[in-house]
């Protein structure tokens, strides 16, 4: 049985310490927001946050966050009150499949509480998650509109 947080809430699996959080999130909780797209840790389609920080769900097993705390996309934000990162992605019209956009969002989420006033380099350097279809110059707009709505909410 492992115990962690997800999205404010503790829950406990009883599944094997190695499956993949991916998985456990998806499959056995219900959490369907986190895509799975390479297995490998390198695409970024199942980003979610461990204590805060980017990681790629698909290659940390579950036993790795017992005791601690998941935010899943479905954690992030909601209808009645949207983070700015989701809010820019709709202002900019970022997603064109969409199938990326929750693990691209977590990845933005993430890096913006580190660099909240990031230049286009750190961008580069720093948001690896692959989009297919290509609209990184919606992204990038997407990710500097983010980090001025975070600024005009403090």
């Amino acid at each position: 049985m492992v115990k962690f947080r997800l999205n404010g809430q503790e829950v406990s699996v009883d599944v094997p310490d190695e499956m993949p959080l991916l998985w456990v999130l998806r499959d056995t909780l219900g959490f369907t927001g986190t895509k799975y797209g390479c297995g490998m840790a390198l695409c970024g389609a199942c980003t979610v946050h461990l204590e805060g920080a980017a990681i790629r769900s698909c290659v940390v097993p579950v036993s790795a966050v017992a005791g601690r705390s998941i935010t899943s996309i479905e954690g992030l934000g909601n209808l009645d009150r949207l983070h700015p990162v989701q809010q820019a992605w709709i202002e900019e019209q970022v997603p064109q499949c969409g199938y990326c956009q929750p693990g691209m969002i977590m990845a933005v989420a993430a890096f913006l509480e580190q660099n909240p006033q990031p230049d286009d380099a750190a961008i580069n350097s720093s948001i690896t998650n692959i989009c297919r279809c290509g609209t990184y110059p919606r992204i990038r707009r997407a990710i500097h509109r983010a980090a001025e709505l975070r600024r005009q909410s403090t």
